[in-house]
């Protein structure tokens, strides 16, 4: 495997097997000159998180490594105080402003939380049929937060 190498995902999206995971990297220069280096390096996929208060840099680095949009594979997540119909559209339309994007590759479920996980299942489903999502998924379920 190198770094070009790719999944296909279920609904036929390619996705990098390798990428920049930004938890933890602070907003401004110190992710922005992270997500630089990376695209500059090859890498093609990154992951951020609403919760990691960190995506507006995330969207300033893409912008500033050169790299078009198209050939990056951009993941964010809504967070558990998110979660409900509503409120996830409201997130994600908020995280697209910061990541300074029209659309994300792979938006995730970052924890699963009772019922309001099927509400924002539901409201990913809308946004992922109106294009904004190129995939939908989860992150940090179990088999039995899917049953």
């Amino acid at each position: 495997m190198d770094i070009s190498t790719k999944v296909r995902l279920n609904n036929g999206v390619e996705m990098p097997w390798l990428g920049l995971g930004v938890f933890r990297a602070e907003d401004g220069k110190e992710v922005e000159n992270a997500v630089v280096t990376a695209l500059k390096h090859g890498y093609r996929s990154i992951d951020t998180a609403s919760v990691y208060q960190n995506e507006q840099g995330v969207g300033t680095g893409m912008k500033n490594s050169g790299v078009p949009r198209e050939e990056i594979f951009l993941t964010s997540k809504v967070w558990n105080s998110d979660q409900g119909y509503k409120t996830t559209i409201k997130a994600f339309e908020e995280s697209l402003n910061r990541l300074q994007t029209d659309y994300l590759d792979l938006y995730l479920i970052h924890w699963p939380k009772g019922k309001l996980s099927v509400e924002t299942w539901k409201a990913m489903e809308e946004l992922y049929e109106k294009g904004l999502i190129r995939a939908i998924g989860v992150s940090n379920f179990l088999v039995h937060h899917l049953e």
